[in-house]
């Protein structure tokens, strides 16, 4: 059976792989199979996937997708060598991610971060998730397309400048969202069962995927 990783203390091997994956400016045609721009929170409408049936009896068409959403505030933040995500929608706490090599991380420091180094990420398959900057500062979303057979290579990160938000759909791969330095906070809505399938890198594929983050502003 799968454990479920342990967001704030990965405990990471020593002497990963790094994966650069490429960095692309967020627009309607680069984001297009992830999800969409948000320019009015408000008005984007959250995915919810219905119940899988267990058999080959369908679910009820009027039932299975009734779970609705829930919503809060998503706050990433550089501390040292280390990002920290909380979001408050569904009570989570994590490491997202590292400047430097994992073993190798202190938080005794405020140098912004010249890369980043993601260890983990994960989808939802009830339903999208919106994020939506509370700060108009520029912004970074590691994505993929569905498929548990994702690969490290399958990723791309895309810029967004903070003047737009992310709509992602229901099973993309992602990881949060990650400011370039300091803290940043998105309004956040998503499919409140928060059905959430992971891969860990570092232990699946001895790697973690390297981010560049100067010269992103």
């Amino acid at each position: 059976m799968a454990t479920v990783p342990n967001y704030l203390n990965p405990d990471l091997p020593r002497h990963l792989a790094r994966i650069p994956i490429p960095v692309v400016t967020a627009t309607p045609s680069t984001l297009s199979g992830y999800g969409q721009l948000v320019n009015d929170p408000e008005a984007v409408h959250i995915e919810i996937v219905r119940w899988p049936a267990q058999g080959w009896r369908p679910v009820d068409a009027d039932s299975g997708d009734e779970g609705g959403t829930t919503e809060g505030t998503f706050v990433a933040e550089w501390k040292g060598d280390v990002l920290y995500g909380c979001n408050m929608a569904v009570n989570g706490h994590y490491i997202l991610g590292y400047a430097v090599e994992p073993t190798q991380a202190t938080e005794d420091h405020d140098e912004n971060p010249s890369r980043l180094f993601l260890w983990h990420a994960n989808y939802h398959p009830d339903g999208g998730q919106l994020f939506f900057p509370l700060e108009p500062k520029p912004f970074l979303v590691p994505l993929a397309r569905p498929g548990d057979d994702v690969k490290p290579e399958d990723f791309v990160c895309f810029w967004f400048s903070g003047q737009h938000g992310l709509y992602i759909h229901p099973n993309i791969w992602h990881e949060g969202v990650f400011p370039l330095r300091g803290q940043q906070r998105f309004f956040d809505k998503q499919g409140a069962v928060h059905g959430r399938v992971s891969v860990d890198f570092s232990r699946e594929f001895n790697c973690l995927l390297e981010i560049p983050i100067e010269n992103q502003s």
